[in-house]
């Protein structure tokens, strides 16, 4: 009977997460699961050569109950001259990646797998209008590539090949996978869009990042010393090669995480995005070198922010993307550092992408806001500031959105800690409100003041169903400079942890949140902090929803695709065998006993990052102490984050029922485990009308 009970109150919580039902309720339109199904946005922008047109994606959803599942698609627009805006490449069965300008500007390349393609092939269609045409193909599958400057020519990234003796046997299902060994590389190829037989450079090791000079006799390309994640993240290398013979002509000396490489107008050097060394965090300083290599200098040293991207304006001088703190920063500097510059400091949008015309005057940004997904904008480099030109999704102009602004607040120790919170539509003053916190993971990453609401974060919808959302930039986040990004390495789930404890505390006091109802989820090391905060910290959070988390560290080095990385920058070069007991009590299952928080578990059962067994250690250790309900959802082929549709509108579903149960509704058992996603998007009351 009570279990009877638990399923009528769990289904009753369910429908008023889909939001259908809310057209019948008074009140404003809110956010809802549905609408974050439909939800587009600008995923790259690229200015024309001529300054005066901008090629962008647009990422469209699939309709997770109406279409056949799968991954979100990628379409092609152009800004034309006028204001107006065009879709060159789109529909359910068509997407598009890697959108570049070819060098005249008289047409938009892209990488596609189209009709008669068995692998994704290059691309270009006439910006006048026209079918596009296949450019280049491959065997393995194109994948970045860069047009040579006189836009006949093409280097590209492909696999290799798989042996043929190997293929021969897996298709008589000798298909065993030797784990790391059998790992192919990537290689650059060189080919001529006017036919011929495409060729090898032969380099050591596998490639990405890759970049023609100016003259269109060298190439810059990055080099790990295998196709593993591990040496992607930790020991690639840019070179200076030949393009007629892959002879290297430089070599940098860069032993950090890499970002983005450009080439100076006149060929002489190289602007790169990276780490300041081996146990930097993140990519996030600006640097420069010869193309003749060497030791690369970085050109703001102390910046307190970090850099996401950085472009020639002329021979002399870079233009660049910063974050300080929660807000973006446009900025330029001198190639021997002085005259450092803010051109535009933004408060009120975040900006995530740069692209230039050819004579470095005009550029298109793509930026997102509190009340917007990212949409294009142009701006006259160093003029004013930049102007919105798309309105993706413009039925969020009906919707009511809580109120979204920085905070900051001291921690235990003093460090002053910035976060980002979102009130509940229509808050009252001096009214409590139950309270999400959304870590992010990393921690090598931070939350701006941009729009953050998706599939796997609350955001704005918790806030239309009277939440307040708190994200915090706990110590270990970057956009505050390297110190403060490495002040927590050695420390995990030490005084980082302790700064989500005490925002908590601090939205208390304020007035913001109810003290007994707040709860806390995240994905990742976000995912780590919602699994602390559900055993360790247990006595702050009424619920806790653990995404693809780190649950025992002991087990995670183990089992994941990057040691190194954990190695150099999370556990501040000790192995856990150097440090048993100090790794085990800084795991959560440890700490599994004190639990009394509601925790739900969720995890790809594909996720090479932090592998599905970190969950299943979580819930075997909750579930048998049996002080708190604790459920463990897996999602089939799906990594370290859901990609396909369905599992994205389960997941979103699945946590913010949870959160209703714990923190507004009658708590005790857990709500029945089946979702209803054809309510949350309206099918079910569109065929009971049809009826």
């Amino acid at each position: 009977m009570l279990n009877r009970i638990y399923l009528v109150l769990a289904l009753s919580y369910l429908l008023l997460a889909c939001g259908p039902a809310q057209a019948a309720t008074q009140g404003p339109r809110t956010l809802t699961s549905a609408d974050i199904a439909r939800m587009e946005m600008v995923t790259s922008v690229q200015m024309s050569p001529k300054g005066d047109q901008v090629a962008y994606e647009v990422l469209v959803q699939r309709d997770p109950v109406g279409d056949k599942d799968g991954s979100a698609r990628k379409e092609l627009h152009v800004l034309r001259p006028d204001g107006a805006t065009r879709r060159y490449i789109g529909g359910k069965k068509q997407t598009v990646s890697r959108v570049k300008w070819t060098p005249s500007g008289d047409a938009i390349s892209f990488v596609a797998k189209r009709s008669g393609d068995k692998k994704p092939a290059l691309y270009k269609i006439p910006i006048d209008g026209g079918e596009a045409q296949r450019a280049l193909s491959h065997a393995e599958g194109i994948g970045s590539y860069d047009w040579h400057p006189d836009g006949e020519q093409v280097a590209y990234l492909a696999k290799d090949a798989m042996d043929a003796d190997r293929k021969k046997l897996r298709d008589k299902g000798f298909d065993a996978n030797v784990y790391e060994e059998s790992a192919r590389p990537t290689s650059v190829w060189i080919a001529s869009t006017k036919g011929g037989e495409a060729r090898k450079l032969e380099l050591k090791g596998s490639a990405s990042v890759l970049h023609w000079s100016p003259d269109g006799e060298a190439l810059a390309v990055a080099l790990a010393p295998s196709a593993l994640i591990d040496d992607h993240y930790m020991a690639r290398q840019v070179n200076v090669v030949s393009a007629k013979d892959g002879k290297v002509l430089g070599r940098v000396d860069n032993p950090a995480k890499l970002g983005s490489v450009t080439w100076s107008p006149d060929g002489a050097h190289l602007a790169m995005v990276c780490g300041q060394d081996i146990n930097d965090p993140s990519a996030g300083r600006l640097k420069i070198v010869s193309k003749k290599g060497g030791a690369p200098t970085e050109l703001l040293k102390g910046y307190e922010g970090a850099i996401h991207q950085a472009l020639w304006l002329d021979k002399e001088t870079l233009v660049y993307i910063a974050s300080e703190g929660t807000h973006s920063v446009l900025g330029k500097i001198r190639l021997d550092g002085s005259a450092n510059e803010v051109l535009h400091r933004d408060e009120a949008a975040v900006i995530d992408n740069l692209s230039l015309s050819s004579d470095a005057k005009s550029a298109a940004l793509m930026a997102s806001t509190p009340e917007s997904p990212r949409n294009v904008y142009r701006w006259t480099v160093g003029k004013q500031a930049p102007e919105k030109k798309t309105t993706l999704n413009p039925w969020l102009a009906e919707v009511k959105l809580g109120k979204q602004k920085t905070i900051r607040y001291a921690a235990r120790d003093g460090k002053e800690i910035e976060g980002i919170l979102v009130l509940p539509v229509g808050k009252k003053k001096n009214t409590a409100s139950p309270m999400i916190v959304m870590v992010h993971g990393g921690p090598e990453s931070h939350y701006r003041n941009g729009w953050l609401t998706w599939y796997s974060s609350p955001g704005q919808i918790a806030a239309g169903r009277g939440y307040a959302v708190f994200y915090p930039n706990y110590r270990g986040s970057t956009g505050r400079g390297v110190a403060f990004s490495r002040v927590s390495q050695g420390d995990p789930a030490g005084a980082e942890f302790d700064d989500i404890v005490d925002g908590v505390e601090h939205l208390v006091k304020m007035g913001v949140a109810k003290k007994d109802k707040v709860g806390i989820t995240g994905g990742s090391y976000g995912g780590y902090a919602s699994a602390w905060g559900a055993t360790y910290y247990t006595k702050y959070f009424a619920a806790s929803a653990v995404f693809v988390g780190v649950t025992d560290l002991v087990s995670k080095v183990g089992t994941t695709d990057i040691p190194q990385e954990m190695y150099r920058v999370h556990y501040a070069e000790k192995w856990p065998w150097e440090q048993w007991d100090r790794m085990l009590e800084r795991s959560p299952i440890f700490h599994a006993d004190k639990s009394r928080t509601p925790t739900l578990i969720l995890h790809g059962d594909k996720d090479p990052r932090v592998d599905v067994g970190q969950g299943r250690e979580l819930y075997r250790h909750l579930k048998l102490r049996g002080k708190a309900p604790v459920r463990l959802v897996t999602y089939p082929g799906e990594g370290h984050g859901n990609r396909r549709a369905a599992s994205r509108m389960d997941y979103n579903l699945r946590v913010l029922r949870w959160m209703d149960h714990y923190l507004k509704g009658p708590g005790g058992e857990p709500p029945a485990y089946p979702v209803d996603p054809e309510a949350a998007v309206g099918q079910k009351e569109k065929a009971s009308k049809s009826k």
